[in-house]
């Protein structure tokens, strides 16, 4: 009986041994998105949500392009945040534009030499194009849409619309593939520094073949020419409704949000009627954010719209109809005509300084 208590002990001590060994063995690829030779702000969120992981974390960022700005972002992504170790520069006309064949290759390519536990992107358009892909190639099931992490591998994500919240234990095999949304893990500008750069290394793009990049292609970018602040990382988000009516009625909203220096957002029922264009759109279907100040107008709150800005920190609402729902998440909430309020707010504010 003694005998098999301390052969049990022994193998439990082991056990645990083993465990401790792969938490302290954590290593985490962030594939992040650049743009004006910069890393974007979701794609640093997703290195701080890589903090949350192990405390002992090994995080590597990926960088994919061409060009003069790829190095101009590699540098900054060298110093980010504290987090970072190193960064992988991968420099190709192949992967000049974020398309899903080539850097779900690249991804599978980086992850066969470096054999990383854990790879995050933002739940952004990036990420949501790349990671399914990538993860189908590396045999795994990704978890999406994270807002909080509890450990290497518990997760917790919004289901039925942002209206329950789901606990997801991760069982599979490494890596673990995960999305996050980039406004549940907001970066301290006190943490968006490190003292001194991280490594760059070069990708041996050697072996990257060419194997069914063919099934989509590129054909053009374009954007709003405005100096309005970008949607998803704004202070403040002035958002409008089907309750405007038209596209020309909206501009009324445009011009309030340039005296707020804020940026514009609208509604899925105002994208859908050509009121502004689908980059606009706030929702499940849309762009998630967490503004400290989110003001709607004509807005009448649906499930799909509330998923997009629930966790803004200040709400205020106008409406019309006093039994509308966005009134049930609203911190403020002013029942009357949009074609009143707004006019006497734009002659009562001041312009920007």
């Amino acid at each position: 009986m003694a005998t098999r208590a301390i052969l049990r002990a022994f193998r439990d001590r082991s056990i645990t041994s083993r465990v401790a060994s792969n938490y302290r063995l954590l290593s985490t690829l962030v594939l992040a998105e650049h743009e004006g030779g910069s890393v974007k702000a979701s794609s640093v969120s997703a290195v701080e949500a890589a903090k949350y992981l192990s405390e002992d974390n090994s995080v590597s960022i990926l960088l994919a392009g061409s060009g003069p700005s790829l190095q101009e972002a590699a540098e900054h992504a060298a110093s980010c945040h504290p987090s970072v170790s190193q960064v992988l520069l991968s420099d190709s006309e192949k992967l000049k534009y974020p398309l899903a064949e080539p850097w779900a290759r690249l991804v599978h390519l980086v992850q066969k030499k470096g054999s990383y536990s854990h790879i995050i992107a933002a739940s952004g358009s990036f990420g949501k194009n790349i990671l399914p892909r990538a993860a189908a190639l590396l045999d795994v099931s990704p978890v999406t849409d994270v807002t909080e992490i509890s450990g290497s591998n518990q997760f917790v994500r919004p289901i039925y619309a942002g209206n329950a919240l789901c606990t997801v234990q991760y069982t599979g095999s490494n890596p673990c593939m995960l999305t996050i949304r980039s406004t549940s893990f907001p970066v301290a500008p006190s943490d968006n520094a490190r003292s001194s750069a991280a490594p760059i290394l070069q990708v041996d793009l050697s072996t990257f073949g060419e194997e069914g990049m063919e099934k989509s292609r590129y054909i053009k970018q374009s954007s709003q020419d405005t100096e309005r602040p970008d949607l998803g990382n704004a202070r403040v988000v002035v958002t409008g409704g089907r309750g405007l009516k038209n596209a020309e009625n909206f501009k009324m909203i445009e011009k309030l949000a340039e005296k707020l220096g804020a940026a514009v957002g609208a509604t899925r029922a105002a994208v859908d009627a050509g009121f502004v264009p689908n980059e606009l759109q706030v929702g499940q279907t849309g762009k998630i954010v967490a503004p400290e100040l989110y003001i709607a107008f004509g807005v009448s709150g649906a499930i799909q719209h509330l998923a997009g800005m629930r966790d803004s920190k200040v709400i205020v609402a106008v409406n019309k109809d006093s039994d509308a729902p966005i009134f049930q998440v609203a911190d403020y909430g002013l029942v009357g005509d949009l074609f009143e309020v707004i006019p006497e707010l734009l002659q009562k504010l001041p312009e920007e300084k």
